[in-house]
């Protein structure tokens, strides 16, 4: 349809556009009849009237055909393109919800409905996965992984004769209808074989335990030996080198009291231990204990001491013995064991201190006083000074603290009360607190061949303490701290370096309850520690390298 008189020359289509609705209505309401009747002379009151009805039909019209439009600009909205579809998914969603899914989006076609009008697209949710919070990895705790082997499993034929085999076979064989059986079917031979097998291992044992039996008492047979020996290290070290704290021969020492068969054992009854003498060869027990081949057993109770070694590397001080956890079937039923290595240099010692310098807490605190070889300076006769240097007293003094070990310079409990367990007040010795320079000190011993350093022995310390009944009197006429163990305790990093040094032993890590348990010891030592370190600051102690 053309509109010549309105000026259009190209074909409308009905409501294409909103500015071809307009022209129409202007066409249809304008014919040249109007204009004449406009144009001529009326009055006022009747040109407004046909202006107001002009305007009436004018809204009316466009209102009708608004109505008409919106339905199918409405529709045509389910007609999406596919760059249209892009632009969506290029458009940042502003609310997204975090409830630990992730779903990739998903643009659909429109789907028509049954009675033929298009859906609105489906809904997309993307959600994002909350971040997990995961441990530290403390250095040198990850087990790499390995390439698994076809090993062939360690059978109990390369530890007994074959003869041994051979008899349980014939006496299995012997059965009645066992031929007959074994034939029948091969599901049968198998459960033969593994019946023979279980029969095979129940046999050793009952040997193995008739041959410890005939053994003399302190002797284990070479069969349970062999049965003992771990197929894997308990000393774990998954990075290239060890903790830098820990030496080569503290490494070959762990190990061998971790790993090696137990030769023979012996009780002491003095320490409530045994004395294990572990296989090196055709030897005496005097000699492999001089060889370092031997180890104290003590109770687990006394699991603390396997703590102590670790802080006693980790602070500088070196003056503990390698200690190991370790399980064992002569050992308190199977239960997780301290066992501490012999060290047949140190000096010998009495029955009664235990110690190799006889010295009462009168006579160690003029020691402190006269500081005795320090900065090379000979002691004068009439000090009274031991073989001990000075700095010796303040690096047992820091360790004795942090543990709370109180029976090497408070034997009688006088600096804090004591609980009903602890040896003090079994023996009654809290009620002699009275003339406290009469004390003796216990487990003060040396090295027979350097005679300046002290060795740290029963090292049980106790972390059930509180902070406000800590023993204080360990520190008392300490002025001097060493650098080192000061330096670790103010670095921020004791825990890290605690955590990967008591992984290293597997029986005790597993003992403690893994890293959760660890982590509670180590949290009473570091707030002494702080406690420490306070003490330091508040009496204007020193702290002087003692590496000497």
């Amino acid at each position: 349809m053309l509109f010549s008189s309105c000026g259009f020359i190209r074909e409308m289509t009905p409501f294409d556009q909103p500015s071809n609705i307009k022209n129409l209505f202007i066409c249809c309401l304008w014919p040249s009849r109007l204009l004449r009747l406009w144009t001529c002379r009326r009055p006022r009151t009747r040109r407004n009237l046909l202006v107001g009805t002009a305007c009436v039909i004018y809204l009316g019209f466009l209102v009708s055909q608004v109505g008409h439009v919106l339905p199918q600009h409405k529709g045509g909205h389910g007609k999406i393109s596919s760059r249209s579809l892009q632009d969506a998914a290029q458009t940042p969603f502003l609310g997204i919800p975090l409830d630990g899914t992730l779903s990739p989006p998903n643009f659909q076609e429109p789907q028509l409905g049954s009675n033929g009008t298009l859906l609105p697209p489906n809904v997309v949710y993307i959600t994002l996965r909350s971040k997990r919070s995961k441990p530290a990895n403390i250095r040198g705790t990850v087990k790499p992984k390995r390439r698994k082997k076809n090993a062939i499993p360690l059978s109990y034929g390369q530890h007994f004769p074959k003869a041994t085999f051979m008899g349980w076979e014939e006496a299995f064989a012997q059965q009645p209808g066992w031929a007959t059986r074994a034939a029948s079917t091969k599901g049968a031979a198998i459960a033969l074989e593994a019946r023979k097998y279980q029969l095979d291992e129940h046999g050793h044992k009952g040997m193995a335990v008739r041959e410890r039996g005939h053994q003399r008492p302190g002797r284990i047979s070479g069969a349970v030996k062999a049965q003992l020996q771990p197929e894997e290290s308990n000393i774990r070290i998954y990075s290239e080198s060890p903790p830098s704290w820990m030496s080569k021969d503290d490494i070959l020492n762990m190990r061998m009291l971790a790993d090696s068969p137990i030769e023979s054992i012996q009780e002491v009854p003095s320490q409530k231990a045994v004395l294990a003498v572990f296989a090196r060869g055709p030897s005496t027990m005097g000699t492999a204990c001089n060889q370092g081949h031997c180890g104290i057993v003590k109770r687990p109770l006394d699991m603390s001491e396997v703590f102590a070694f670790h802080l006693d590397r980790i602070l500088g001080l070196n003056r503990s013995l390698p200690s190991v956890s370790r399980r064992s079937e002569f050992f308190q039923g199977g239960q997780a064991c301290p066992v501490i290595l012999w060290d047949s240099s140190l000096s010998p010692t009495d029955n009664s201190t235990h110690s190799s310098v006889r010295l009462t807490w009168g006579q160690y605190q003029q020691l402190l006083k006269k500081k005795c070889w320090q900065n090379g300076k000979v002691p004068k006769a009439e000090w009274g000074c031991t073989e001990i240097h000075h700095h010796e007293w303040s690096k047992m003094a820091l360790f004795d603290f942090l543990l709370q070990i109180y029976n090497r310079l408070d034997r009688n409990c006088c600096g804090f009360k004591p609980l009903k367990e602890d040896s003090c007040m079994q023996q009654g010795l809290k009620l002699k607190c009275n003339d406290q320079d009469a004390v003796d000190l216990t487990h003060i011993v040396q090295k027979r061949h350097d005679q300046r350093h002290l060795a740290f022995i029963d090292n049980k310390g106790f972390f059930d303490r509180n902070e406000d009944n800590l023993d204080f009197k360990i520190l008392q006429g300490i002025n001097e701290f060493p650098a080192s163990a000061v330096s670790v305790l103010r670095s921020q990093r004791l825990r890290e370096k605690l955590l990967q040094s008591l992984f290293l032993d597997k029986i005790y890590w597993e003992s403690q309850g893994g890293r959760k348990g660890i982590e509670k010891l180590i949290d009473v030592i570091e707030r002494r520690s702080k406690i420490l370190l306070t003490y330091i600051n508040a009496h204007g102690a020193k702290v002087l390298p003692m590496n000497e």
